[in-house]
């Protein structure tokens, strides 16, 4: 293998939804986008069957098929996808210096992160076998193929509570799989889960098993065993869906201590950034985003968070028309479709620039230019 590291212009670091559509917009741009696939090719979607609520397809597309089209989408300006994964990311300094698994050094112009965030599960054996036949992890993706049949939602927060009464509307009954005495969910919400219903909350269980029906690759759940953690007694619940509600984990690993992040593992704003150097124009994307959001494939394209707003300092007055010279980093861990157009339309001329929330308050600032 050649010492000589591989420079590449722009970097995407996951494929799914928000990867796919920044390499769109990037190799449309010419910036000529490498993309690494990551352990998960595809993202979150290719666990999921049918996909019915994404505009543009009348007859639905299973997951995976989606992923493919889109991946084929950004194949066909000039993507390059490479199966593997990023192991090292140093941000110090520019270009961003990068290791694939496999020891490859990468210099990279233009980092895109795009590693989105997986569902926590329970970890039930029986519970990765019917993935796909019967449990889920989005209500909002799913919940349609159950109408009229009984459902379960594990969880005590806001977004099992919501969970629970979207499926309310649909099916005919929903058993809320409770761990505690008492939900972690707001007032308002918890209110609306005891008033719904159809909604029986099962306080203090546990799930022990989940069952069902396999013919061939076919699986189908029919029920699920519960245990009661304060008596120890068993319950069986006759459901055809189980939605595990229990939260999400950002994909975050990789930037941990490179790029400052929450105490979730989401990354912070640009201004709590070490790399927001004067010298190292950087433009990054809000990524905040409530659990629900982060698994609908057009809420990781739409997102509703604006991007920063950029300026040039009166000190600095240089134009560089080059793309990669000046957008270094979109962050993101969905991206929305106009993010990358954004980013290199209103940043490429930017040398140094700082950058405020536009749902904070303006900060002093230097007198502004119109970028556009």
């Amino acid at each position: 293998m050649s010492n000589t590291p591989e420079k590449i212009e722009c970097l995407i670091i996951g494929s799914g939804p928000a990867g796919y559509t920044a390499a769109i917009y990037a190799a449309r741009a010419d910036l000529k986008p490498v993309m690494y696939l990551g352990s998960q090719p595809g993202g979150q979607l290719t666990t999921t069957t049918e996909v019915e609520n994404f505009p543009g397809y009348p007859q639905g597309i299973t997951g995976p098929e989606m992923m493919e089209e889109l991946k084929a989408q950004a194949e066909r300006f000039g993507t390059e996808t490479r199966w593997g994964m990023i192991s090292e990311v140093d941000t110090t300094s520019r270009p961003f210096k990068v290791k694939d698994e496999d020891g490859k050094e990468i210099l990279a112009e233009t980092l895109i992160i795009a590693t989105g965030a997986t569902a926590k599960y329970l970890g039930l054996e029986s519970e990765e076998k019917f993935k796909g036949g019967g449990v889920s992890a989005c209500a909002t993706c799913d919940g349609f193929f159950y109408k009229g049949k009984d459902v379960a939602v594990v969880g005590g927060g806001d977004t099992a509570a919501e969970e629970a009464t979207y499926l309310a509307k649909l099916c005919k009954k929903v058993y809320l799989i409770v761990r505690r005495d008492e939900l972690r969910a707001s007032k308002a919400m918890q209110k609306r889960v005891l008033n719904t219903p159809n909604i029986e909350v099962l306080w203090n269980h546990n799930t022990k098993e989940l069952f069902g029906e396999e013919k061939g690759f076919v699986k189908s759940l029919k029920g699920a065993v519960l245990i009661n953690n304060k008596t120890h007694e068993e319950k069986t619940i006759d459901i055809d869906g189980f939605f595990v509600a229990i939260g999400h984990k950002p994909n975050s690993d990789l930037f941990a201590g490179v790029l400052d992040m929450d105490e979730t593992g989401y990354i912070n704003l640009i201004q709590q950034q070490q790399i927001s150097r004067e010298s190292l124009p950087v433009v990054m994307f809000r990524i905040k985003s409530s659990v629900r959001q982060l698994q609908l494939p057009e809420q990781a394209v739409w997102q509703r968070w604006k991007p920063n707003a950029f300026w040039l300092p009166k000190t600095t007055n240089t134009i560089n028309s080059s793309y990669t010279k000046s957008c270094s980093i979109c962050c993101c861990s969905f991206f929305y479709f106009s993010a990358i157009h954004q980013c290199h339309q209103k940043a490429y001329f930017c040398t140094n620039f700082k950058s405020y929330n536009l749902m904070e308050d303006e900060p002093d600032q230097p007198e502004r230019k119109n970028l556009n």
